[in-house]
C-alpha cells in the first residue's frame, strides 16, 4: 500500500471516529492487506491530537479479548492524549457499540526501546520502564461489526482504542510480585440489577504476564520500524472477562494491594 492511499484510508476512518458513525470495510484499494499495512493506515491517528503521543494500547492479549473481535493474536493500537481520563471519570457511553470495560496492568516507560534487529527480552523492556500503573480501557470500533473486519483492518482501526482511564501508580513493590498470579476483581455499582456482581481475573490472562506483553509489544513497534518512546504509557490488555457496561454503571477494578481505579458510565 502506497502513502497516499494510507492517508485516504485513514482520513476515513478518522471522519468516522470523529463523527461517531461506522463503516463496513474499507473500500477495496484502501484496505490493508497486511499488517504493516494497517500500522501504516493507523499512523494517521496521532493527527487527531495537538500533544505528543500519549502511549499505545494492545487489544487481544487473552482468549476472551480474542473471541470478542474474532482474531487470533494481539494487536497494538495508539493513544492519543484525547483519549486519556482521570481515575473516576465519567465517561460518555454514546454511540459505542462495544460497551465493555476491561482491567488492565498499564506501564509508564522511562527510556526509548527504538527498532533493533534483534528482538527485545523481557528483561531489557522491564530495566525500560519507569513505573506501572492501574488502568481502565473503554474501546470500540469504526466497523460496523468488528468481528467480519479481520487484523488488518482492526489494526487500522487503531486496535478499537477509544477511551482510557489512567488509574494511580502502583507502588514500587510491584517489581517483586508475580504478576501473572496477581488476582484482580472487579464490582459493578449504580445498577439495582448488577449491584455488587463482581468479575474476577488474574494477570496470566494477558498474554500469559502482563510483562510479556509489554515485550511483545517492544518487539511488534521494533518489527515495524516504531519506537516505544519515554515516557509513553502501555496499556496491556484485560486481565479478566470484559465487562458489559451501560449508561448509569459504575466500575471498580481493585488490584489488592497495588490499588484501585474506578470508571462510570453515562
Amino acid at each position: 500500500m502506497d502513502q497516499a492511499h494510507a492517508q485516504e484510508a485513514s482520513d476515513l476512518l478518522v471522519r468516522h471516529w470523529r463523527d461517531g458513525t461506522t463503516l463496513d470495510a474499507l473500500p477495496g484499494p484502501l484496505r490493508p492487506a497486511d499488517r504493516a499495512a494497517g500500522y501504516r493506515i493507523q499512523a494517521g491517528v496521532a493527527a487527531l491530537s495537538r500533544e505528543p503521543l500519549f502511549g499505545w494500547k494492545i487489544a487481544a492479549t487473552s482468549e476472551a479479548g480474542q473471541r470478542h473481535i474474532a482474531v487470533d493474536g494481539p494487536l497494538a493500537g495508539r493513544l492519543i492524549a484525547e483519549m486519556v481520563h482521570p481515575d473516576g471519570a465519567a465517561l460518555p457511553l454514546g454511540g459505542n457499540r462495544m460497551r465493555v470495560a476491561e482491567a488492565e496492568f498499564a506501564f509508564r516507560m522511562g527510556r526509548d526501546l527504538p527498532p533493533r534487529p534483534e528482538p527485545y527480552d523481557r528483561a531489557a523492556v522491564l530495566d525500560a520502564v519507569a513505573g506501572l500503573h492501574l488502568a481502565i480501557e473503554v474501546p470500540d470500533s469504526r466497523f460496523t461489526d468488528f468481528t467480519v473486519a479481520g487484523a488488518a483492518q482492526l489494526i487500522a482501526d487503531n486496535a478499537c482504542a477509544h477511551m482510557f482511564v489512567l488509574g494511580p501508580e502502583a507502588p514500587a513493590s510491584w517489581r517483586d510480585l508475580d504478576l501473572a498470579a496477581h488476582r484482580v476483581v472487579a464490582r459493578f455499582g449504580g445498577d439495582r440489577v448488577r449491584e455488587g456482581l463482581v468479575r474476577e481475573g488474574l494477570g496470566a490472562n494477558v498474554l500469559g504476564d502482563p510483562r510479556d506483553a509489554l515485550t511483545w509489544l517492544a518487539n511488534e513497534l521494533s518489527r515495524h520500524g516504531l519506537t516505544l518512546g519515554r515516557g509513553q504509557v502501555v496499556t496491556t490488555g484485560t486481565c479478566l472477562i470484559p465487562l458489559e457496561i451501560a449508561p448509569g454503571d459504575r466500575v471498580s477494578v481493585d488490584f489488592g494491594g497495588l490499588g484501585r481505579v474506578g470508571a462510570h458510565f453515562t
